[in-house]
């Protein structure tokens, strides 16, 4: 056993010293002189006065041609912000699509412009903004270049749009205190600007071609910044909330949020009494298979930075933390490491009959060569006198731009002290329109038991191999737009070598010319649980517009899943109703026959938003499950006068209950109010 584990450290830790290099596109910006009104207009002196980046060349779909459509932009910066100006020509410009109005909503559904900002210039790690005519905000992280993508950070920028006779422009303005950087003269950061046009289904970038939008190694240069630190170091977020339910006591609580940039690269965050009370509930799903669902985080404090502990062999899972009385956490990146620290205190669950927690994780990560990093990462939950966890090495080397290698050795500790261990090893290549990898995963009897105290194993005592072959084909012939097709093998054995799992799963797409796009997918599994279990699924979908917001879908499955005959239809629909209120809804009709457990169901999901203004907002979630006889709607009326922290929210709920769990609120209203200073 050691010497495999010995084994899995050399191949994990192992690096390469073969990469291909290419020419870097360059560019500069300009300190403005004078104040800049973010309109979209781009009439100030100042634009005049900067370099103009051009010459946009597609990523798809005509991989290396040069954009449809003339894109140019323009930086600025000075003491507070770095401010990019976009023109977007267009030869049809009453034809562009601009839908999208809630914040970070994906905005390459719309026609928009996009800044990706690797301000370390580490070639791993990057920030990114988009916006549309209409001013709409989209922004996250994009960590370890290109596997992960966190869109839950959320930044302090200012972005607006303008319509013009030729297309229409933007500006995309981004306070400097809201991003890490190194202060001084002279810095270098990488650079990608890209553009969107999903009616021709177009994505043109300035450092195009390369192998994906997300590599962040392949990125061009913004050189001869002079950067001071930004001059706010304290960030203070005081709340206050009354709770009004039915037939119970009236509640009243605050609490507050603080963040102290201790450096321009280091920053500390402090929460006490944190509200999750309004967090969005937890969409219900159609789960056919017999392992736990992994679901999204929506609190705040968990979100922000959370791709950092983005892991294949999932050893923390922020999911397993309830209430809180509070928390505090670290997040820096310095000297070639980067590295994210938290320790939170749940509150005692009488419902649950559980005690009050600690839970701290540790992650730790350093730049080796090119693009690649090693990380380390420890998490814990104490409780009642005694500690269980998860402890583990990780690696995601490049190669090349096409070639990468990701591995993962693992311990979990706690009540159980053998079989404990887990390792996984991922080499893959990735093109623009291909993708394979092999994957083998080994996971000890009782790794699960331990670690998911604070992770998201959802099986162990398993060797697994995985395959998949991914491939784009570009027709743009007999009204064919692309063809996808994608294949996956997983089969996995017990530690003792009995088999107890195979899957193979088939998926052809296309796309067509007139907006319609067809799907068709098989899959066939073979399952050991008490029994031999054959499982088979054939589905078919049909979609309209599925490349732009605006779209609808609907598909159907039959098969055999454990012994019963199924027929699932699902539905989603998203409209824009006027200018202003779009409407999203989602259906799920399952039909088991046999059914003597009753899981035949119908789940029905509405989502609605009005938008006053950019920052005033109402905002509608409903959902019944009849198998649990679930009922929630949620309806959350919002004005943000400091955004994005500061804002009055006004809250109705009823029957809001955890995942899988029948609705018992009753009536309650909730008043928020949160200020920044």
């Amino acid at each position: 056993m050691k010497k495999k584990a010995l084994l899995t450290g050399i191949l994990i830790l192992l690096p390469a010293a073969v990469f291909l290099f290419g020419d870097t596109k360059r560019t500069k910006a300009v300190k403005a002189e004078g104040p800049l009104i973010i309109d979209g207009k781009l009439d100030e002196p100042d634009w005049k006065k900067a370099q103009v980046v051009k010459d946009f060349v597609q990523f798809e779909p005509q991989r290396g041609r040069p954009a449809s459509q003339k894109t140019e932009v323009r930086i600025l910066y000075d003491e507070e912000y770095i401010t990019f100006g976009f023109f977007c020509y267009d030869s049809q410009p009453g034809r562009f699509a601009s839908q999208l109005t809630k914040r970070d909503s994906d905005l390459t559904e719309d026609d928009a412009v996009f800044v990706l900002l690797d301000t370390f210039c580490d070639q791993r790690n990057c920030y990114y903004f988009g916006t549309n005519i209409l001013g709409t905000q989209w922004d996250g992280r994009i960590t370890e270049n290109g596997r992960t993508n966190d869109d839950t950070w959320d930044g302090i920028w200012k972005s607006a749009g303008h319509r013009m006779n030729t297309g229409w422009s933007a500006e995309i303005s981004i306070a400097l205190s809201s991003i890490k950087y190194s202060p001084g003269e002279d810095r270098v950061w990488g650079l990608s600007l890209g553009r969107s046009i999903p009616r021709s289904l177009e994505y043109s970038f300035w450092t195009a071609p390369f192998e994906s939008p997300y590599k962040v190694e392949q990125f061009g240069i913004l050189e001869d910044l002079d950067l001071p630190r930004a001059k706010k170091k304290m960030l203070f977020i005081p709340h206050i909330i009354t709770k009004i339910e039915e037939k119970k006591k009236t509640e009243f609580s605050a609490g507050a949020d603080a963040q102290y940039a201790f450096s321009q690269q280091v920053s500390g965050h402090l929460t006490i009494n944190p509200d999750f009370a309004t967090v969005e509930a937890d969409q219900e799903e159609i789960n056919l298979t017999r392992f736990e669902l992994q679901l999204p985080e929506k609190r705040n404090f968990f979100l922000e930075g959370s791709d950092i502990y983005s892991q294949r062999i999932r050893l923390f899972y922020s999911r397993r933390i309830s209430d809180i009385y509070g928390g505090a956490k670290v997040y820096g990146k310095a000297g070639g490491y980067e590295f994210s620290g938290m320790t939170v205190q749940t509150r005692p669950d009488r419902d649950e009959d559980t005690a009050s927690a600690n839970f701290s994780v540790l992650r730790l990560k350093r730049d080796v060569l090119k693009s690649s990093t090693v990380g380390l990462l420890l998490a814990n939950k104490f409780v009642d006198g005694s500690s269980s966890g998860t402890a583990g090495l990780d690696t995601s080397l490049y190669f090349s731009d096409r070639f990468s290698f990701t591995g993962q050795m693992a311990l979990s500790y706690g009540d159980f002290k053998k079989d404990n261990y887990a390792f996984f090893l991922r080499p893959s290549y990735d093109s623009s329109t291909f993708h394979i990898h092999l994957r083998y995963t080994q996971l000890g009897r009782n790794f699960a038991d331990n670690g998911n105290a604070v992770g998201f194993i959802k099986d162990d005592n398993r060797r697994e191999l995985d395959s998949a072959v991914e491939k784009i084909f570009w027709i743009k012939k007999w009204g064919i737009e692309r063809v996808s097709y994608d294949s996956n093998y997983n089969i996995y054995w017990g530690i003792e070598g009995t088999l107890r799992s195979w899957q193979i799963d088939q998926e052809l797409s296309i796309d067509l010319a007139n907006k319609l796009s067809c799907e068709f997918d098989v899959a066939r599994e073979y399952k050991l649980y008490e029994k031999d279990f054959w499982n088979h699924q054939t589905g078919v979908s049909l979609g309209y517009n599925t490349r732009e917001w605006q779209s609808v879908r609907i598909s159907y499955e039959f098969g055999r899943n454990f012994d019963l005959r199924f027929k699932l239809v699902e539905a989603a629909l998203n409209l824009k109703l006027t200018k202003d209120l779009s409407l999203q809804y989602a259906l799920d009709r399952l039909i088991y026959d046999p059914d003597p457990e009753q899981e035949s169901t119908w789940i029905h999901v509405v989502r609605a938003t009005q938008y006053f203004t950019n920052d005033l907002f109402v905002k509608l979630f409903f959902q019944s499950h009849t198998a649990i006889e679930k009922n929630n709607i949620q309806l959350l009326f919002v004005y943000r006068f400091l955004p994005p922290f500061g804002f009055i929210q006004v809250a109705y709920q009823r029957g809001t209950a955890g995942f899988g769990e029948t609705s018992e609120q009753g009536h309650t209203l909730f008043l928020k109010l949160t200020t920044m200073f």
